[in-house]
């Protein structure tokens, strides 16, 4: 039985203010082509590239958070091959003495081990014409950071989780956007099947612009390549593209081996010196808490469960505002009435407040709600003050006007009714105007009483309290059906 053996490519567009060997603003999604260019990065005769220090130091610091090897000495080395976007007829790059390697990430509990993290700069944009093609080289220059995996991984799955945990870090980190759609987290995988340890021929898969596209491409050329072996034939050592349409890898060009590049040091740029300890602290000390150690803490510390603790792991910033909004709990109350909150503030915030955003962020200058009014709204809704349909209407109005919930509740008239004089009149009314409901309830039919629930919460516009109302309903209602 053949099995595959995977490995990944990644490249990232750091997020620096310039290029990464001249000072033209990194910035290759210019609406106007060819804006963001000077004489380094269009190379023009005599000009001499400058090393971006923010592009190392952010690569060493994701080097470091894929517990990677930094080596005493790094260097840049030239890449020799020839294409319409890159002007000098070489790309700057990473040869045998990466920034970072032998690292690892770990993917539902099992290391994925990593090569090398390496920097080198971005090539133009090709943009095809019918007839001709043209180059913007506002994405030329740009530092671009490779990462690359062993041939380690198992499945189209796991290279598609290991790439989405990758992204995430990268935004923790703030040293790339890593928007795919943008082109700024780029995914090619290296498939290879083989019946023992040896590596079989290798295919590199290139266009895989969507995580969806890293598992089907995957899937697709793992079936493929599996075809062609059962049948005695031999798999050839390429190139191919996905077909976002048709879902398949399509051949473009065999695969180059890295002598054909012929690489050789660059020789305009000095060889880097990072082996010194004060630096390197320096760059660990500006590494935050990452997913995997956020998840395990938000689990011990909350008691949440996964599906909410990974909402809030994607998305960082609705994560840090539920965080302060437990803090305004405060520290003097019971381990069960801290828990009861914690379950509801998490319920609020994963349906309701979410539904309000619509893809909007809590960080935003639009977002109205303090964490404080946020913990004084779920407080009111566990100790009875308002009901859960009163509560969408208060959550509504504190997301449009930012007032606090105790002043919208009182200015409306929204208090919950807990006077059980009151709720019985109402019981009476409603029992009265519905003997149908009654008699269902009489013939065992257990759905009469949530529609009695109902129109009772109708007639009081949701303020009654609905654990009051029950119990006085059935107070009511049990002795007629015996």
């Amino acid at each position: 039985m053949y099995k595959p053996i995977l490995g990944i490519e990644v490249h990232v567009e750091l997020k620096t203010k310039s290029k990464m060997f001249c000072s033209c603003l990194n910035d290759p999604n210019e609406h106007h082509p060819n804006i963001n260019i000077c004489p380094i990065c269009t190379a023009q005769p005599g000009s001499l590239p400058v090393i971006n220090k923010e592009a190392v130091r952010k690569t060493i610091k994701t080097g470091l958070s894929l517990n990677c090897q930094i080596p005493e000495y790094s260097k840049f080395d030239r890449k020799n091959y020839f294409y319409p976007d890159l002007p000098k007829g070489y790309q700057i790059s990473q040869y045998d003495m990466p920034l970072c390697k032998e690292g690892y990430l770990e993917i539902d509990d099992r290391k994925i081990k990593i090569r090398r993290v390496h920097l080198e700069e971005d090539t133009g944009r090709l943009i095809h014409k019918k007839d001709y093609s043209l180059v913007d080289f506002n994405r030329a220059g740009i530092p671009l950071m490779e990462l690359v995996t062993e041939p380690g991984l198992r499945s189209a799955k796991e290279a598609r989780k290991f790439a989405e945990e990758l992204q995430l870090i990268l935004r923790y980190l703030d040293v790339s956007n890593a928007d795919m759609e943008k082109g700024q987290f780029r995914v090619e995988a290296n498939i290879s099947l083989s019946k023992t340890k040896k590596l079989g021929t290798k295919v590199e898969i290139k266009n895989l612009n969507s995580f969806r596209a890293v598992e089907k491409g995957i899937d697709y050329e793992i079936k493929r390549q599996t075809e062609i072996l059962k049948s005695s034939k031999k798999v050839i050592q390429e190139t191919r593209g996905w077909d976002e349409i048709a879902e398949v890898t399509v051949g473009q060009r065999e695969k180059e081996e890295a002598h054909d590049y012929r690489y050789f040091p660059e020789p305009d740029l000095p060889m880097l010196h990072l082996g010194v300890a004060d630096y390197i602290n320096e760059v660990k000390v500006e590494i935050p808490e990452l997913p995997q150690a956020r998840r395990e803490r938000l689990q011990k510390e909350y008691h949440i469960d996964e599906k909410t603790i990974e909402v809030f792991i994607q998305n960082k910033d609705f994560g840090e505002y539920f965080e302060k909004v437990v803090s305004e709990f405060g520290p003097r109350l019971s381990q069960e009435k801290i828990l009861g909150l914690i379950k509801l503030a998490t319920n609020y915030l994963i349906t309701d407040l979410q539904g309000l955003l619509k893809g909007a962020v809590v960080c935003g200058e639009d977002f109205l709600i303090t964490p404080e009014n946020f913990a004084e709204f779920i407080t009111l809704i566990y100790e009875g003050a308002i009901s859960s349909k009163i509560a969408k209407q208060v959550l509504a109005e504190m997301f449009s006007t930012g007032v606090d919930p105790s002043h919208i509740i009182e200015e409306k008239g929204l208090s919950q009714i807990t006077d059980e004089a009151e709720i019985e009149k109402i019981i009476k009314e409603v029992i009265s105007k519905n003997s149908k409901a009654v008699q269902d309830f009489k013939k065992g039919k257990e759905t009469a009483i949530q529609f009695l629930i109902g129109q009772i919460m109708s007639q009081t516009k949701g303020k009654a309290n609905p654990k009051i109302v029950k119990d006085i309903l059935n107070k009511r209602l049990i002795p007629m059906s015996n």
